[in-house]
């Protein structure tokens, strides 16, 4: 059965709009539990936009289910991934100027590179995933450079439609056969809401979707543990 990770990011931005110490993405993090939230996904970014560091030590510290760390691969946030000890970290690309995550992981041009982090994140016991493109080289590349999962990226199924996001649904599926075949757990991601999630959760041997934006918006109306229970329900329903 897919499970659901549920982002908090977003909470988080609102605080930040303000500089406050409201609303807090820790105690919403409980919520999300209460609604059957499987796992909470937090990206603690370059820039400190949204998540700061004392949420992600609070979460590991008080969440019950597990903690997905969304980060760049990069020397400060390796370190920070050690200390706190995540159940999984998902490698992201990252740019200062873009409002989220545009795109996957280029692995192609950094295996070298990402098979040292990688080995240095699982030497401390924490399972690593790349969230990439579905793209049959990035697969491959996901499995040479030794990750344990996949986060394949659904912005692109989400902004189409018809004929076209049908194609691009055929492209996740195809994906999702292939990492199983290389021994690869597989999650998805990005732009999925209460619309197009059922046709992605559905997926044969799709593990997880880690799904922000559209809950947090839907938790404006309805409060966030129902949010949560109505996109769980999407889910598991199949």
């Amino acid at each position: 059965m897919t499970t659901l990770g549920v982002n908090i990011d977003h909470i988080a931005n609102v605080r930040q709009a303000r500089k406050t110490i409201e609303p807090d993405p820790v105690q919403f993090a409980f919520l999300a539990e209460l609604g059957g939230a499987d796992s909470i996904t937090v990206h603690l970014r370059e820039d400190r936009r949204h998540i700061q560091d004392r949420d992600v030590f609070l979460l590991k510290e008080t969440i019950k289910t597990k903690l997905n760390l969304e980060m760049a691969a990069t020397e400060e946030m390796l370190e920070i991934a050690k200390k706190l000890l995540p159940d999984y970290v998902t490698l992201v690309p990252e740019k200062r100027e873009e409002v989220t995550t545009e795109g996957g992981l280029d692995l192609k041009s950094n295996v070298n590179y990402l098979k040292n982090f990688v080995e240095n994140l699982k030497g401390s016991n924490i399972e690593v995933s790349a969230f990439i493109d579905p793209l049959v080289e990035q697969i491959n590349y996901s499995k040479e450079i030794g990750f344990n999962s996949i986060e394949l990226h659904t912005g692109k199924y989400a902004e189409l439609t018809g004929q076209d996001q049908d194609e691009e649904l055929q492209s996740i599926i195809e994906s999702t056969h292939l990492a199983n075949d290389l021994g690869l757990v597989i999650n998805a991601g990005h732009g999925l809401n209460y619309n197009n999630v059922k046709k992605i959760a559905a997926i044969n041997n799709m593990n997880e979707l880690n799904i922000g934006h559209s809950i947090v918006a839907r938790a404006l109306a309805v409060g966030l543990e129902k949010s949560v229970r109505e996109m769980k329900s999407l889910i598991t329903s199949n």
